[in-house]
């Protein structure tokens, strides 16, 4: 297989990976030039114990100027699914170690697909209980599906 998936992606930081104690809104994401996108986060090892009461939430915004954001709806994601508040991701410690809500010492990747119709998209980061030590988070963007415009024609060469 000889297909180049660089040329038709490109991928954008929206939270800096950094050991988190607090909550935090990521940097938008401007999708222009591409016609989809998926939200991944990458989990560490979690600093503090996780449960129901010491917990982090991600949501997916999303906004048409870069400054107004609203919550995503469940009609405008795929592959996961969006709870009140554009939450689709709990951190808190349940399930298998390794899996999206529990990173215990493995940590964890999870994405979430936007099929949306805005232009900018940013994941945020809401926080319950205290967080001394706190978990490595990181958000990241994978804009996909290049749109190339007429000028990139390939244009025929006599030898």
């Amino acid at each position: 297989m000889k297909f180049d998936l660089a040329n038709n992606t490109a991928v954008a930081l929206s939270y800096k990976p950094t050991v988190t104690t607090a909550a935090a809104n990521g940097t938008g994401v401007d999708l222009a030039g591409y016609s989809s996108a998926t939200l991944i986060a990458f989990i560490g090892a979690e600093g503090d114990t996780l449960s129901s009461s010491v917990h982090f939430e991600i949501s997916l915004e999303h906004s048409d100027d870069n400054v107004t954001f609203t919550d995503v709806t469940q009609s405008e994601i795929t592959n996961g699914t969006i709870a009140a508040g554009g939450i689709w991701l709990k951190i808190d410690g349940t399930g298998t170690a390794g899996t999206s809500g529990n990173p215990d010492s493995t940590g964890t990747v999870t994405q979430v697909g936007y099929i949306g119709g805005k232009r900018y998209i940013r994941g945020v980061i809401a926080k319950t209980g205290t967080h001394s030590n706190g978990t490595p988070i990181g958000l990241m963007v994978v804009k996909g599906d290049a749109i190339h415009s007429s000028d990139n024609v390939i244009t025929a060469h006599n030898a």
